[in-house]
Formats: structure tokens, sequence, C-alpha cells
């Protein structure tokens, strides 16, 4: 590909690229000398699961690989005991190296269903970094001020507050930075949240005589919800080693606005594929469902197998087959007024019930299913955030659809007043 054609493949899903000019630079080089880019993107074993909010960067990586680059996955064994302060407001409780080590074998088998295995270059940081003497820390320290690093928001933010910042949490963005001196990284990517951090190796390669890596961000993946980031503290996650139902149930519940996104970040689809669905989406050729549908069967496929993801796909739409959905049921969209919603309530908002003391009785009466599945909850909160299809009795179905957020204001007399705006986009 040419130097354009390669900037339009890495731009894609891309937050901000620093320095593009540089970039474009390093990529005519490489089509001059035959010689590829070495990209850098690091990962702490902190957990032994993977989600797909984590694979936004192994899809990048991997088009880098598709571009005929070397990949370099960096598992940071060494970090991972110190435990990554962005984003956190108190000192994260450091791992045991085993713990670290016992999931960083885990991430070694998961990163393979994406990554070519015969282009990845696999590295620990603790190669370098655990035989740096005291001296040899102690000269990297140094080449950063504690004003620097409180320009960090988070840093910033905990110190005017009065909160604790340990030591070692300033070391952080240092050694991270050094990874790249480490391995000479032409490119690294890394999450928005990470910026800081990945412009410190721009400085520290400085420091070492090496020209500066280029810097890729990636939007942080929404999760279920469609408001906050992909976390497994927060529940809205999908797990890549969950059941193969599982993960296509889960994509199939998420918002049509939220499945463009997933589809930007985690398929396969060329730009002009993506594009087409875009169009369709949008003129109505394509129905939503059908996308979803398509999106499911490439997810589920990568991760279990396209026999598995055939099977789900079946035993999804037969579970709605045997409910005997109907595929003209009335569509409601609502706006979220809070993050949750009782399920008495939903019932009465997507008019399948009169009010929430009958959609009460109907859940207690054994009458009521949420996306094909009985609920005996009568107290059972969702997620304000995507569609769910909802069913009292044989003949009542509604297909609800969340479609922003409320803000409440009132109006000259102090009564309440309720707009919808679009679902806000939290980066953190």
């Amino acid at each position: 590909m040419t130097v354009a054609e390669q900037m339009a493949v890495i731009k894609r899903g891309a937050v901000e690229i620093l320095v593009e000019k540089e970039l474009e630079e390093k990529l005519a080089k490489s089509l001059e000398t035959g010689i590829p880019l070495r990209i850098k993107a690091g990962f702490d074993p902190t957990a032994p699961d993977l989600h797909l909010g984590h694979t936004v960067l192994l899809q990048k990586l991997r088009q880098f690989q598709q571009l005929g680059h070397e990949v370099c996955f960096l598992i940071g064994d060494f970090t991972g005991m110190i435990g990554d302060p962005t984003g956190k407001s108190e000192t994260r409780k450091a791992l045991t190296r085993d713990d670290v080590l016992r999931n960083a074998e885990t991430y070694k088998e998961q990163v393979f269903k994406i990554l070519d295995p015969e282009k990845t270059r696999v590295v620990f940081n603790s190669e370098w970094l655990s035989k740096m003497s005291a001296t040899e820390m102690i000269g990297l320290a140094a080449r950063y001020t504690v004003a620097r690093m409180l320009e960090r928001d988070d840093f910033g933010k905990r110190y005017a507050n009065q909160l604790p910042i340990s030591i070692h949490e300033f070391l952080y963005p240092l050694i991270q930075g050094y990874d790249s001196v480490a391995l000479q990284a032409d490119v690294e990517l890394g999450g928005t949240d990470q910026k800081f951090n990945l412009l410190v190796g721009r400085e520290l390669q400085r420091e070492w005589g090496q020209r500066p890596q280029s810097v890729l961000t990636m939007p942080l993946l929404e999760g279920l919800d469609g408001v906050n980031k992909m976390s497994k503290s927060l529940g809205n996650y999908i797990g890549i080693n969950e059941p193969a139902d599982e993960i296509f149930g889960k994509i199939m519940s998420i918002s049509d606005q939220l499945m463009v996104r997933y589809y930007e970040l985690l398929s396969d689809m060329t730009l002009a594929e993506l594009e087409e669905l875009k169009q369709g989406l949008k003129s109505g050729t394509v129905h939503p469902m059908e996308a979803k549908k398509q999106l499911g069967r490439e997810i589920v496929a990568r991760y279990h197998g396209a026999e598995m993801a055939t099977v789900a796909e079946e035993n999804f739409v037969s579970r709605f087959r045997d409910n005997q959905v109907p595929e003209d049921m009335p569509v409601v969209e609502l706006a979220a007024e809070g993050e949750k919603v009782l399920l008495c309530k939903l019932l009465a908002l997507a008019g399948v019930v009169p009010s929430n003391s009958e959609g009460r009785r109907a859940i207690k009466g054994g009458g009521v299913k949420v996306n094909g599945e009985k609920v005996a909850d009568e107290n059972l909160e969702l997620v304000c955030s995507g569609e769910y299809v909802v069913q009292v009795g044989k003949r009542r179905f509604s297909r609800v659809v969340y479609t922003g957020r409320v803000e409440k204001e009132v109006d000259l007399f102090g009564r309440e007043v309720l707009q919808s705006t679009s679902v806000s986009q939290r980066q953190d």
C-alpha cells in the first residue's frame, strides 16, 4: 500500500496521531527500505481475562501486521506489580509476582485469537526493568520533574484534593516510557487515558538519542450500557472467553448507535464495506437487527470458531421464534432518566401494561419475558441503554429503544422540564 492508503487504515477509529507528519515519514522510509516499522502496545496482566474493550488495541495491532509491520505485544509483568495509576483516585493494591505471571499466561493464550503469532513478538518488560540497578533507576527518575508529573490530570486532582500519591506511582509513566527506549519503538498505541504515558516515551527516546515514537491513541470502548467504558467492575463487559451464546446475546442487546461504533473498532470489515453498511443503515436498506446478527457472528467466530457462531445465532433466533415474537411489534423510543429503571415501570412505559403496579403483578404471575427470558424478580432493574424486547402474556410485545439521556431543568414556576439529549461519551 502507498503511504496514503496505509494512513487511511491506521486512522480508522483512531482518536489522535502524534505527530501525523512524522508517522507518514516513517511509513515512506519503510516503503523505501523494505524495513517494517516496530509497533508497540503494552498490557499489564492485572486480571486473568480480556474483554472486547481490551481488543480495540489488538485489532489496531492486527491492522499494522496486515500492512506488513512488526508488532511487539508487551506484557507488563514488571509494571503490573506497581499498578497503573491512570484514572485512579487512590493508590492501587499491588499484585504479587505469582498473580501477574499467572495472568500473563492467559494473555498469551488469548491474544493470538486476534494477532498473527508469526508476526508478533511477545516481550515481558521484566527482561530489562528487573535488571536495572538502583543507580540506573535513580538516573531514570532524574529525567523528569514532579511539576511535570502533576500535569497529569489524575495526579493533579489527587494532589489538589490532598489525596495521597505514592512515590512509586510517579515511576510508572517513566518505566512505561523506558519500555519504548528498550524496544526502540517506532509507534506506540494506547487508549486516550494513556496519552501522558505515551508522550513520556517520546521524551525518553529523545534523551537516549532515538527518534521519538509516533503516538496513536484509540478510544475507550463503551460497554453494554453505552455510557461508561467497558469494565468488569461495572458489569457492562463482553468477555472474549465467555460462552458463544452469551457473547452473541450481549451483542444483540446493544443499541443501534453503539453497534456502528463496535463495527468501526472491532470488525474486520474493510473501510469500503463499513461505509456501505453505514449508508444501508441510514437509508433503511439494511435492518439494524440483521447488522447486529452479522456483527455477532463475526465476533463469536473470532473467539469460538465459525461453527459455534452459526449455532449461537440459531439459538438466539429460536428463543424468539419459540416465543412467537412478532416482527411488526410496536417500537417505543425512550430517553434515560437515570442509570437504571425498574422493569415494572419499563413495562408501563412500553405500553404493555397500564401501570407500574400491573407490571409488578404480571412479573409475580410469571407472565413477563425480557429478550425471550422469563423474569420472576418484581424488583429487577435494567440499565437504561440499548434495546429490550418486553413481553407480557402471549400477545403483548414491545421493542424498547433507549435513544438518549434526560437532563432535568425547571421552568419559571419551578416545575420540572424534561429535555432529551444525546448520551454523553465518558472517557475515563
